[in-house]
């Protein structure tokens, strides 16, 4: 039987090569002449000045969040629905993730909950574009300027996405991207920040080096981490990156073969499809549905008869607030329903 998994690398020649020549030239770790280059390439994809490669999407959530000095008392707003790395990369800085919920036509943060939520500990805000579909970056700005407050986006479901024609990743004060084994692009493991910002750049570089002074070898002005990303990933993440367009297209085109095949269900009122505003050109990394309560089969059953067919699925991701670490009181029914 032919199976069809959630999701699977795309690997040819080029990353092979590429990694052939990173291991031929004996730079397999974190020096290398593919870590630059992927840097700059991915950066001007995204059309910002510089990334900074990491070791995975996790940490350069924490990096960016540390480099612009979030700690302590602080509190960083998140969407309630998202991967827990959103919560658990405030948390690793000291600061408390403060939870907002869901937008009920696209699933991301919803800016008409996030004022209510803000206090003056409030440092930051970090919008998720859930699932490949942007957030709506304008509202989201006008309170985060309003309230001079950080933005670092968690586009690490979204590359290629665009929110009013311009690039996710290029919003934020530094934005974060993943590029895990079931990613758009991937390195197997592996992350990136990029900014236009030269300044939080340099502090990002300096910081996921263990701290080291980039001027004096083995001197350490702060505490640091080992976040860096190996030549062999990067020249894995060179030829993914010449290949991303591509693949964003193929991932639009398969959403088509979606919406097309599931219309009916969704007029019949059984399914909601993944939506798509008209200010946001999705990627759909993981095209997803709601089950509505008419449909009368529960998700888990649904699950079973696909995977019987050799179609893998998955359940959303458990809301933040639902989480043991994380159960806090509060009202976050966008959130609970669509999981």
């Amino acid at each position: 039987m032919k199976t069809y998994p959630i999701a699977a690398p795309s690997f040819g020649e080029s990353e092979l090569e590429n990694l052939r020549e990173a291991m031929q030239s004996g730079w397999i770790s974190s020096q290398g002449k593919f870590i630059p280059e992927f840097e700059k390439m991915f950066a001007h994809y995204c059309g910002v000045e510089h990334g900074v490669a990491t070791s995975n999407g996790t940490t350069a959530l924490h990096l960016a969040l540390v480099a612009l000095g979030i700690s302590g008392e602080d509190e960083v707003i998140i969407p309630a629905l998202t991967f827990i790395a959103t919560a658990n990369a405030v948390k690793y800085t000291g600061a408390t993730p403060i939870l907002v919920d869901a937008h009920s036509y696209y699933w991301g943060l919803d800016p008409g909950g996030i004022e209510a939520k803000i206090t003056p500990n409030t440092k930051a805000i970090i919008p998720v574009h859930l699932y490949g579909h942007p957030c709506d970056m304008d509202s989201i700005f006008e309170i985060a300027n309003k309230y001079n407050l950080a933005i670092v986006e968690d586009a690490a479901e979204a590359h290629g996405a665009e929110y009013k024609g311009r690039k996710v990743g290029s919003f934020g004060h530094i934005s974060c991207f993943s590029f895990y084994g079931n990613k758009i692009i991937t390195t197997g493991e592996g992350g990136m920040c990029v900014t236009s910002d030269v300044r939080l750049a340099e502090r990002m570089r300096i910081l996921r080096d263990h701290g080291m002074n980039p001027n004096k070898k083995y001197w350490h002005d702060s505490i640091g981490f080992n976040y860096r990303m190996t030549n062999m990933q990067a020249g894995v993440g060179v030829a993914q990156a010449s290949k991303l367009n591509e693949f964003v297209t193929k991932k639009r085109e398969i959403a088509k073969w979606y919406k097309e095949e599931l219309t009916d269900l969704k007029e019949q009122g059984y399914i909601e499809l993944h939506p798509q505003m008209s200010w946001a050109a999705s990627v759909y990394w993981m095209y997803s549905i709601i089950l509505k309560k008419d449909i009368k089969i529960e998700r888990e059953e649904l699950q079973s008869l696909l995977l019987k067919k050799g179609i893998e699925s998955r359940p959303f991701f458990y809301p933040v607030h639902q989480l043991p670490p994380y159960k806090q009181k509060g009202s976050y029914p966008i959130a609970d329903y669509c999981h």
